[in-house]
Protein backbone atom coordinates (compact mmCIF):
# COMPACT_ATOMS: atom_id res chain seq x y z
CA UNK A 1 0.00 0.00 0.00
CA UNK A 2 1.52 3.43 -0.72
CA UNK A 3 1.10 6.25 1.61
CA UNK A 4 -0.50 9.31 -0.47
CA UNK A 5 -0.38 12.83 0.43
CA UNK A 6 -4.21 13.45 1.68
CA UNK A 7 -4.20 10.14 3.11
CA UNK A 8 -3.65 9.87 6.81
CA UNK A 9 -1.28 7.55 6.50
CA UNK A 10 0.74 10.10 4.64
CA UNK A 11 -0.43 12.82 6.89
CA UNK A 12 1.34 10.63 9.73
CA UNK A 13 4.33 9.84 7.34
CA UNK A 14 4.81 13.42 6.54
CA UNK A 15 4.79 14.44 10.30
CA UNK A 16 7.81 11.50 10.92
CA UNK A 17 9.76 12.96 8.27
CA UNK A 18 8.74 16.99 9.91
CA UNK A 19 10.01 15.67 12.92
CA UNK A 20 12.93 13.34 11.85
CA UNK A 21 14.37 16.70 9.50
CA UNK A 22 14.01 19.92 11.69
CA UNK A 23 13.92 18.26 15.06
CA UNK A 24 11.12 16.47 17.34
CA UNK A 25 10.25 19.90 19.04
CA UNK A 26 9.01 21.12 15.13
CA UNK A 27 5.65 21.31 15.62
CA UNK A 28 5.83 23.04 18.94
CA UNK A 29 8.50 25.78 17.53
CA UNK A 30 5.87 26.40 14.50
CA UNK A 31 2.96 26.72 16.75
CA UNK A 32 5.21 29.11 18.85
CA UNK A 33 5.88 31.64 15.68
CA UNK A 34 2.36 31.84 15.29
CA UNK A 35 1.38 33.03 18.80
CA UNK A 36 4.13 35.43 19.07
CA UNK A 37 2.19 37.45 15.64
CA UNK A 38 -0.38 38.79 17.57
CA UNK A 39 -0.40 42.12 18.45
CA UNK A 40 -3.66 42.22 20.43
CA UNK A 41 -4.96 45.36 18.07
CA UNK A 42 -8.68 46.12 16.63
CA UNK A 43 -11.16 46.86 18.95
CA UNK A 44 -9.10 45.24 22.07
CA UNK A 45 -7.15 49.03 22.03
CA UNK A 46 -9.92 50.97 21.16
CA UNK A 47 -13.19 50.60 23.17
CA UNK A 48 -14.89 53.83 22.18
CA UNK A 49 -14.44 52.46 18.27
CA UNK A 50 -15.88 49.37 19.48
CA UNK A 51 -18.71 50.58 20.95
CA UNK A 52 -19.57 52.80 17.96
CA UNK A 53 -19.29 49.95 15.88
CA UNK A 54 -21.48 47.43 17.77
CA UNK A 55 -23.95 50.54 17.87
CA UNK A 56 -23.95 50.75 14.11
CA UNK A 57 -24.28 46.79 13.59
CA UNK A 58 -27.40 47.11 16.29
CA UNK A 59 -29.38 49.89 14.36
CA UNK A 60 -28.94 48.11 11.13
CA UNK A 61 -32.03 45.00 11.41
CA UNK A 62 -32.42 41.89 9.63
CA UNK A 63 -36.06 41.78 10.12
CA UNK A 64 -38.42 43.27 7.54
CA UNK A 65 -40.54 46.44 8.69
CA UNK A 66 -44.08 45.16 10.20
CA UNK A 67 -47.24 47.08 8.64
Amino acid sequence: MEHMAGTKAGGQRAADTNRKRHGADFYARIGAVGGKKGRTGGFYANRELAREAGAKGGRISRRRKSA
